[in-house]
């Protein structure tokens, strides 16, 4: 089995950053990328990532069949809520196994919410979605957005072999698509990609990232 690296993973905290200083871009100004509103917030947050991010998300759209659209969930995450979600996940895993220590509960809680010090939506750089038609009706995917490995026994992997045929086909036309236009995966949740940041730099073998974190203008 494929080594799956973690983003709590010390060579992707260690890995160095060189800023772009690259602004944010307002995906709702962009006709061909369609967002889901489940997680919007009144800032708009949700819908911004950085502008090469963007250009990318038109390019994976283009390699997709006719009948298929991304679908935007969320992009970029304000550094405070990524916070309080990383401690609010970090507290159910600590109170569900209290015989684990505190590097195995936050090494567990990694494998779905990020560390504040690597997160990727914090940067701008990354991008949660999934597929849908014509009719914005999102197409199956083996599991919902979001899903967690508890929640669904590790069939949000993005490489969980347990799902219907259909699921693992329409996850391959993600993959292809997001992969063809420069995105990673990060490997635990096949919804989540991401370029720039700190875990795209380690999986290409960049000399740096190109995001850090940022915040909203």
């Amino acid at each position: 089995m494929t080594e799956i690296v973690l983003l709590s993973n010390k060579r992707i905290v260690e890995f160095l950053v060189r800023e772009s200083g690259e602004p944010l871009q307002d995906l709702r100004t962009l006709e061909v990328i369609r967002l889901d509103r489940r997680l919007a917030d009144q800032t708009g947050a949700f819908a911004h990532v950085r502008v090469s991010v963007a250009d990318r998300l038109v390019v994976a759209q283009t390699q997709l069949p006719r009948a298929l659209h991304l679908l935007v969930v969320e992009g970029y995450r304000p550094p405070a809520l990524q916070a309080r979600y990383f401690a609010e996940s970090l507290a159910r895993h600590r109170a569900a196994h209290p015989d684990w220590d505190e590097e195995r509960a936050r090494i567990e809680t990694s494998r779905y919410v990020a560390p504040l010090e690597v997160a990727p939506h914090t940067t701008g750089g990354a991008v949660d979605l999934t597929l849908c038609d014509d009719d914005g009706v999102e197409i199956p995917m083996g599991t919902s957005v979001n899903a967690t490995p508890p929640e669904s026994d590790e069939a949000c992997y993005t490489a969980y072999p347990d799902i219907s045929l259909e699921a693992m086909e329409n996850r391959r036309i993600l993959c292809t698509a997001m992969t063809s236009a420069g995105f990673v995966n990060y490997p635990t949740e096949w919804w989540h990609w991401s370029y720039g940041d700190r875990y795209w730099a380690f999986i290409t073998g960049a000399r740096y990232a190109k995001y850090g974190t940022t915040d909203m203008p």
